[in-house]
């Protein structure tokens, strides 16, 4: 007994020393938050205050000084996110994190996004070109300050890579990846696989846009898309064959389920409804991770044109990038959503049939462009692909006919990246700002500014929105014949725009905004259903005052208008039953709360209900799609909302799946369905709660290589969240508002800014998490940073208490 004690003392002691080293090696990659730091390159001592919450407010004597410091912070603080970002979109990431990242690798590579990189960084005007010079040098200075590396590269047992210029042009790409479908376009692809097989009647019928819940800006609802007769399709006379492919596609329509959807919400009003100067109301919706995609900062500098006047931008940056992206100035005060429009077409690639190098273009035949691109792995081989190239992008797919496609996508054009962002630091006006939308080097999104003067205003912001000639954009198409294709790219004036609006309301959430010719300049690269754009009009259009809380009650709207009607179908289904199952879900049904809300379980059966509807009834038409493409899916959730519910309210026999006695009963089984996987679940029904399946899984990346004990420390608490798809509240596990953030220009001391999983991802960092629970539950935090807790100074005379 006396040894087994002495083993048990040594153990405790073992334990001990090993998690006081983790704790220093943890706490030794913290920023330095307080002090005097010797920083070459800077002609002038600048200053970082950070608060309670580590927000740093940052005040130079230029703009090149501010651009190094925010590198500092942001290498300090931020660089392994950084270093993902840039490694995601080169497609270099296994060679960080070994084999399971070759097949993401693989597929960015073939866009060659470095060698672009190089090219459009070499494009930027001196300007940008010196703030990405003393950017790149403060991250580095920052990361060599640090006294051990970022904790993840402990874990990982490498190195990390200095940053260098061409990153920061990657940053920006890796944006594009997140907006534009990852860069592969497969939901044009899934709808002319679609088309290939079934009647065009059909297909237009079940791609249709919902006109009940579209909300746009300009013109009104697209016009109803008839149902097809029983001489386009009758299922009645399928055959065995076919009753057995639609029972094999089942699977196929099950994962959409689980897809979140979209989500942005970006809306302002005008200073007649806010007292003054304008409001505005920026929600942009990505995935959640710790630490969050933005970091929050306050960014003061002279003003070059009048330098008594200083510049003081409150808001987020990206890491990786020399810019506030989100925010306000004083006068000015600008928010994104994704746009949504078509930024990305299938090119028909005709190869010589006497000669397979070469394919077919307006010039005459050319060669196909072929490059070998080697792809480290981390304690493996590396990998070799070649990626076949055209002038219209690279070779990725394969039409239905078995015509290989390339990927025109403007993120592959050298236009499409700058940081000309950076202009809107010095704007003053709505106007300016708008004037600046067409010429900014992002991905195409939706710009909504606020004035102080009270103005306000929408427009498209990219600077590589293509002109389309001669084809139809959703399906891919032959670009071989002159005069077809993108033509050229939009200019300043064929940018759409909207400016104070007669109603003094602007409303943006991923939906299409116009009509006309400006939706043909857009396109439609998958819109949202509009239930969400059209709660929060309605939701600015039921008050004539607002104040900063009443926006951020908008952007916590979680009412559940959308599946209101889907609610009264479902009672109607249980009322007209005595399966014991579904006597059962009536009480949870009735008693709904009408909202996403976490403690609902009424909410979670109706919206399971619509689902199981969904699948079933679209089950036909997908099983002869899935077929023959095992990878097909419908191009999003709210595809097929106006068809299913035209076909529940109509109930055509014709179009019902003949495993179905008539439309009741499949309406009765889907109800079943969903009582079957309720009782699947531990617990009793009145657990079942709609929070119990949205749970927040906001973790660090690298959290799956820990224990779950230890990697519980490191990720944000797994809270139950209230809010869904189609509320403006969008909320899912992993998904959600990245930042909440409403302000109005010139009063930013009661601007608001709710941010998930804080700025820091070390769990020892004294600001590690803090908002985080503020953001879950809604409170207001405000925009501007709080007191000063530490001091920090840059200095460029060769002293201080850190290494140059």
């Amino acid at each position: 007994m006396r040894w087994v004690k002495r083993i048990l003392v040594a153990l405790i002691v073992v334990a001990a020393i090993l998690a006081a080293v983790g704790w220093r090696l943890l706490a030794g990659s913290r920023p330095q938050a307080s002090g005097s730091i010797a920083a070459r390159g800077l002609s002038a001592p600048v200053t970082i205050v950070r608060d309670a919450n580590g927000v740093p407010t940052i005040t130079a004597r230029n703009r090149r000084d501010l651009a190094f410091a925010l590198g500092f912070v942001h290498g300090q603080e931020r660089f392994f996110q950084m270093d993902l970002e840039r490694r995601v979109a080169a497609g270099e990431l296994a060679a960080l994190l070994g084999k399971a990242a070759i097949k993401a690798d693989a597929s960015h590579r073939q866009h060659r996004l470095r060698a672009l990189a190089v090219r459009e960084l070499a494009a930027l005007p001196p300007y940008q070109r010196a703030m990405v010079d003393a950017y790149t040098a403060g991250v580095n200075a920052g990361l060599r300050h640090l006294a051990v590396r970022p904790w993840e590269y402990l874990l990982l047992g490498v190195a990390p890579e200095p940053w260098t210029d061409a990153d920061s042009i990657l940053t920006v790409d890796t944006m594009f990846f997140d907006l534009n479908q990852d860069g592969n376009d497969t939901r044009e692809l899934n709808i002319a696989r679609l088309r290939a097989v079934l009647p065009k009647a059909l297909s237009d019928f079940l791609l249709a846009p919902a006109p009940r819940w579209e909300a746009p800006l300009q013109g009104g609802p697209t016009a109803p898309v008839p149902l097809p007769p029983a001489s386009v399709l009758d299922l009645r006379h399928a055959t065995p064959a076919t009753a057995a492919l639609v029972a094999g596609a089942r699977a196929v329509a099950k994962t959409d389920a689980a897809d979140t959807g979209i989500g942005s919400n970006g809306f302002a009003v005008g200073g007649a409804l806010a007292g003054g100067a304008a409001l505005l109301a920026n929600d942009p919706h990505l995935a959640l991770r710790v630490p969050n995609v933005w970091y929050r900062a306050q960014l003061r500098y002279p003003d070059p044109a009048d330098p008594q006047r200083m510049i003081d931008l409150n808001g987020v940056t990206l890491p990786g990038a020399p810019a506030m992206v989100i925010g306000s100035n004083g006068h000015i005060a600008w928010g994104f959503t994704n746009s949504e429009g078509d930024w990305m077409d299938w090119v028909r690639v005709v190869v010589n049939p006497g000669n397979h190098a070469q394919y077919k273009t307006p010039a005459g035949w050319q060669t196909l462009q072929r490059h070998a691109e080697i792809i480290q792995v981390k304690g493996a081989p590396a990998v070799h692909i070649t990626v076949t190239d055209t002038i219209w992008g690279p070779i990725m797919a394969t039409a239905p006919d078995g015509t290989p496609l390339a990927l025109a996508w403007v993120a592959q054009e050298p236009r499409a990246v700058n940081l000309n962002v950076m202009k809107l630091e010095t704007a003053t006006s709505v106007q300016q700002a708008l004037a600046l939308a067409p010429t900014l080097g992002i991905p195409p999104q939706n710009l909504v500014v606020a004035d102080a003067r009270g103005n306000i205003g929408w427009s498209i912001a990219s600077s590589a929105i293509p002109l389309r000639t001669g084809f139809d954009p959703s399906i891919p198409a032959d670009w071989s014949q002159p005069g077809t294709g993108w033509t050229g790219y939009a200019s300043p004036a064929q940018d759409p725009r909207i400016e104070n609006p007669a109603d003094s309301r602007i409303w943006t959430a991923n939906q299409r905004i116009v009509t006309g010719t400006a939706l043909q300049t857009i396109g439609n690269g998958g819109y949202d259903l509009g239930a969400r754009a059209q709660q929060i009009r309605d939701d600015l259009r039921a008050r004539a005052h607002f104040t900063p809380r009443d926006m951020l009650d908008i952007q916590l709207d979680d009412r559940a208008l959308f599946l209101a009607r889907w609610q009264k179908l479902l009672l109607g289904v249980l009322d007209a039953s005595r399966d014991p199952k579904l006597v059962a879900l009536r009480p949870f049904v009735a008693h709904w709360q009408a909202r996403a809300a976490a403690g609902s379980v009424g909410y979670r059966v109706v919206r399971r209900f619509r689902e199981k509807v969904r699948e079933n009834a679209l089950a036909p038409f997908t099983a002869r799609a899935a077929t023959r493409w095992h990878n097909f899916k419908w191009p999003s959730p709210g595809v097929g909302e106006y068809a299913v519910w035209k076909l529940v309210a109509q109930k055509p026999a014709w179009l019902l799946d003949p495993k179905y006695q008539d439309w009741n009963a499949l309406l009765q089984a889907s109800a079943r369905e969903v009582a079957t996987e309720l009782a699947a679940q531990p617990g009793p029904l009145k657990d079942q709660t709609w929070g119990r399946y949205n749970t927040a899984r906001i973790d660090n990346p690298l959290a799956i290589a820990l224990p779950r004990w230890l990697a519980d420390w490191f990720n944000m608490p797994h809270d139950e969240l209230a809010g869904d798809d189609n509320v403006p509240r969008v909320l899912h596990p992993a998904f959600g508002a990245s930042i909440r953030m409403v302000v109005q220009p010139g009063d930013e001391a009661r601007g608001i800014l709710e941010m998930p999983a804080g700025q820091s991802d070390n769990p020892t960092s004294p600001w590690f998490g803090n908002g985080h629970e503020a953001w879950v539950h809604g409170r207001v935090t405000p925009l501007l940073p709080g007191p000063a807790r530490y001091r920090l100074t840059l200095d460029p005379r060769p002293h201080g208490n850190g290494r140059p």
